[in-house]
């Protein structure tokens, strides 16, 4: 994978070239799935603009990962956030979609702004906006300077990404767009903030600062917690789709995290490795992600609700789109051989390998890390049992869900190409890793020529000799074995003895929709064990027909969105004060805005003759 540029505009190395198939994987599919989704949704003049502007939306993501000009870079980025923007509030109809559209477009312009900072100073010191100029200046930077442009970038990107504590846009913003916008915006947009952390964090500026790692290591690991966690407890499939994509993007930043602190301490292996186990999961995330919310997509088509309280018993109905999303479920749940499995098993290795390798209070930080990562991983699977479990098994609890039909073949087509793609990447473990190695080398700056990430087509290690190995699809062939082996031992022996009697349901006469377990009781356990964080209340109404009677009893439990109230909040409201309090200088008195004029004239001068 060479390098060839277009003088001026144009970079395509190893890195560009990944993320650009990266977007081609998951924006194909969902572009068919469009055809099926939007059809009867909208009038043709509609559906002729969302596909206009889904068309740009893809041609800004590739301009974005593609030039090597920070101009050109920052208006693709403000291209594709406000075709973005255009996309969430395309369903003007829904008060939901205006509101989630406008906390989007704050928090993706408050991003830019630390961006054009970030930019300004490089441009300071390179006096060029070519990447390449800019690279080289970076040698030459003072070390605050640095800094001060990492933390702008950390900021400005990960406000994009959807970081904690700066992802209050993402659970707004993925659930209100359309489903094959909002697998493209949590497949592949977010994404495009990773490339240019690597791009200009790891590529232009180079890790000299072993605190750099640290803190990217200390931001991912709290959004795996607190993604997951919120994504438990949400009962909006989409909008729980959009947690847990917080997330896999704090699972993304722990393998470039890692490879940011391996570089600064001098481990040019671990520093490779680590990001490749980042762009693996990278990809994979893209896939499973996808795949899921085109599954939610076709759940909302089939039955005009996201409220999984509302739903159950759609394997029945929509066969092949459960069949998908339990494939998509299983890859984000980090189940072998699918390729979730894969990324995490590598990013926990990089975490054991650097432990290792290390000493001192840096050991105990990343096996305090690795433990996390793992916590984040059964939480994870506990989150999309439940999705998947209230929402496709037991009874139908609506007569949306009772009747509710299998959608179009261009929505399925959709589907099943990314489901397809969660097996293959899984299975072909082997030759990803040695391809992601070239583009982690080229964007880390290191030699991979003489680095074994590979035993053999079949077999993945580490590091070959250490005794740890992979191989999906031996994985797969076991796994085949036993259930093959289970089939026969039923045909032959548990058949003849089989009895069909009633369900006993628990003790139940007279099951129904009713009895079953929902969503709520289900987070109930991690509701309680996560009380410190969550803050959950409830609230009860009874309505009597008599002291001994009640007529009906209303429960309800929330949980207490600790960012939006404890720093959002205070800081709109102080946005608010300060607005009221500007309005006291502007009366409407033609003399007092004369006298603003005159004084600013005044200091002017006197700044102009003193310099």
């Amino acid at each position: 994978m060479g390098h060839f540029n277009i003088p001026g505009l144009f970079l395509f190395d190893p890195l560009s070239l990944f993320f650009l198939s990266v977007i081609a994987l998951v924006s194909a599919p969902s572009a068919v799935y469009s055809i099926g989704y939007l059809k009867g949704e909208s009038s043709k003049r509609k559906i002729g603009l969302a596909r206009l502007l889904l068309a740009i939306f893809l041609a800004s993501m590739a301009l974005v990962v593609s030039v090597k000009n920070v101009f050109i870079f920052l208006v693709a980025w403000e291209i594709m956030s406000l075709v973005s923007y255009f996309l969430v509030v395309f369903d003007t109809t829904h008060e939901k979609s205006i509101r989630a559209g406008m906390i989007y477009i704050v928090m993706t312009h408050i991003g830019t702004a630390f961006l054009v900072a970030a930019f300004a100073l490089m441009y300071k010191y390179a006096h060029s906006f070519d990447f390449t100029a800019i690279k080289s200046a970076s040698l030459t930077m003072p070390a605050q300077i640095r800094n001060a442009i990492f933390l702008l970038l950390l900021v400005g990107f990960g406000t994009k990404a959807g970081i904690v504590p700066l992802h209050i846009w993402l659970p707004y913003a993925h659930p209100q767009a359309p489903s094959h916008i909002s697998s493209i915006m949590s497949g592949v947009m977010i994404k495009t903030a990773i490339y240019g952390m690597i791009r200009f964090i790891l590529f232009i500026l180079g890790v000299d600062s072993c605190w750099w790692g640290v803190l990217v290591l200390t931001i991912a690991l709290t959004s795996c917690l607190v993604g997951i966690i919120y994504a438990l407890m949400d009962k909006d499939l989409k909008r729980l789709l959009a947690y847990s994509s917080i997330e896999n993007i704090g699972v993304i930043l722990l393998g470039v995290g890692l490879s940011m602190f391996f570089a600064s301490i001098k481990m040019p292996y671990l520093a490779v490795f680590s990001l490749i186990a980042g762009l693996y999961h990278l990809i994979n995330h893209a896939i499973f992600k996808g795949l899921l919310f085109l599954c939610a997509g076709s759940v909302y088509k089939a039955t005009g609700t996201r409220d999984i309280e509302k739903l159950g018993g759609l394997i029945k109905n929509m066969p092949q789109t459960s069949a998908c999303f339990l494939l998509g479920a299983m890859a984000i749940s980090a189940l072998p051989p699918l390729n979730g499995f894969v990324s995490e098993w590598l990013t926990l290795q990089a975490f054991f390998l650097g432990a290792s390798a290390v000493t001192g209070p840096a050991r105990l930080f990343l096996g305090i890390s690795a433990g996390l990562l793992a916590l984040t991983g059964g939480l994870a699977a506990a989150c999309f049992v439940k999705a998947f479990g209230v929402t496709f098994l037991a009874l139908p609890r609506s007569r949306f869900a009772e009747n509710a039909k299998e959608v179009p073949l261009s929505m399925r087509a959709g589907m099943f190409f990314l489901a397809a793609m969660t097996v293959i990447f899984g299975l072909a473990a082997s030759p990803i890793v040695r391809t992601l190695a070239k583009v982690a080398g080229s964007a880390t700056g290191i030699d991979v020529g003489k680095m074994a990430f590979c035993v053999n087509n079949f077999m993945l290690s580490p590091q070959p000799g250490r005794g740890i190995y992979l191989s999906t699809p031996l994985l797969c062939l076991i796994l085949a074995a036993f259930g093959l082996v289970g089939f026969a031992a039923y045909m032959l022996i548990g058949r003849r003895k089989a009895v069909i009697c009633k369900t006993w349901d628990c003790g139940y006469y007279k099951f129904g929709s009713r009895n079953e377990y929902t969503a709520t009781a289900f987070s109930k356990p991690f509701r309680i064990a996560f009380s410190f964080f969550l803050l959950p209340y409830r609230k009860t109404q009874k309505i009597r027909e008599s002291f001994y009677h009640i007529r009906s009893f209303e429960y309800e439990t929330h949980t207490t969105k600790v960012f939006k109230k404890y720093i959002y909040e205070p800081a709109i409201a102080l946005v608010f004060r300060s607005a009221r309090s500007m309005k006291r200088i502007q009366p409407g008195s033609i003399h007092l805005y004369l006298s603003y004029i005159f004084v600013t004239m005044l200091l002017l001068i006197i700044f102009m003759h003193k310099f």
